[in-house]
């Protein structure tokens, strides 16, 4: 019908069949896992109002037209807000497979769009999350029982360094001896976070899952802090095989508190000229009704399928990443 067009390829998908069934049963295997505990699964909002203000994540802009008036929304980062809002309301234990997105990620484990899991256990600390997540893991991957390191132990022993008691001058000279010529930061978290990145994150979590927690209090994000060392958050990270695989939190449940890390946050972004990001006031409002004490995590489904497939990249995942979609 057309003589001189030319063969089109990038319709095809980039995951193999067979990683799309594999998909299909880890999905399966999910929802299983989950309604033999008794956790119901939930849906949310990808487009919304309002954003996160972490400085660390670039959200999706979404301009629309409602009864001939412009608007600009948000495509969601994660789930967290809106599931959240449902704890407030008494919804209960919970979990949502959900589609996430994020501008600036792209890359052998990034795509813009790409499968969250994200779970809230009601009267779980961040302790008893991570063995239901390690219990998870075993049952998706067939993989060891993991190991638990400290934030701080990792850096006293990869730097003899003391993460919670050092300057930027202290770890520009250590991200200089380990990472050659870097420039000169001023905030000591970028240097942190570069050395956890470049240096730990690649050395941990290789022949088993790896749960790093007792993150500083300045990268709490929205963890509460430990009652008897306020230096330290009740946040988490996991890694297996090279990858971080998820990110979890005993919950900060102080909407005054929330607000301040989020005025902390937009202060960040002035520092760095970026722009400022409205507080989802929705949000404040639900904590301020009660919010539960519980403790949440997100989990990249497709770095857990890339793990159980021995995949290279997301691509091979996903079926059609951002420059086939």
């Amino acid at each position: 019908m057309y003589p001189d067009r030319k063969i089109n390829t990038l319709w095809r998908p980039t995951a193999s069949i067979e990683a799309i069934k594999e998909k299909s049963r880890v999905l399966a295997q999910i929802r299983d896992f989950f309604a033999s505990r008794e956790v119901i699964e939930v849906d949310t909002p990808i487009l919304s109002h309002y954003t996160v203000t972490d400085v660390h994540l670039h959200p999706v802009k979404a301009r629309l037209q409602l009864q001939g008036k412009n608007h600009q929304g948000w495509l969601q980062t994660s789930p967290e807000f809106a599931m959240k809002r449902l704890l407030a309301a008494g919804v209960g234990d919970c979990y949502q497979i959900f589609k996430a997105f994020r501008s600036d990620e792209t890359g052998r484990y990034h795509n813009p769009e790409f499968t969250l899991l994200e779970w809230y256990r009601l009267d779980f600390d961040h302790k008893q999350l991570m063995v239901e997540i390690d219990e998870l893991l075993q049952q998706i991957l067939d993989c060891p029982t993991a190991e638990y390191l400290e934030y701080q132990s990792l850096f006293v022993d990869y730097f003899k360094l003391d993460p919670l008691n050092t300057n930027c001058e202290q770890l520009h000279c250590c991200a200089e001896q380990y990472l050659g010529n870097v420039p000169e930061m001023q905030q000591q978290d970028d240097y942190l976070q570069m050395l956890f990145s470049m240096v730990i994150e690649k050395r941990i979590g290789l022949e088993k899952p790896c749960f790093v927690s007792g993150f500083p209090a300045s990268q709490a994000s929205l963890a509460r802090l430990e009652p008897e060392n306020p230096q330290l958050s009740r946040r988490f990270e996991l890694y297996y095989k090279g990858v971080e695989l998820a990110n979890g939190f005993h919950e900060l449940t102080d909407p005054n508190e929330h607000i301040q890390r989020f005025e902390i946050d937009n202060q960040i972004r002035a520092d760095k000229g970026l722009p400022q990001v409205e507080i989802d006031h929705n949000f404040i409002s639900a904590l301020e009704s009660g919010f539960p004490d519980c403790s949440g995590v997100a989990l990249g489904i497709d770095r857990l399928l890339m793990i159980r497939m021995n995949a290279e990249h997301i691509n091979q995942v996903q079926t059609f990443p951002f420059d086939r979609a």
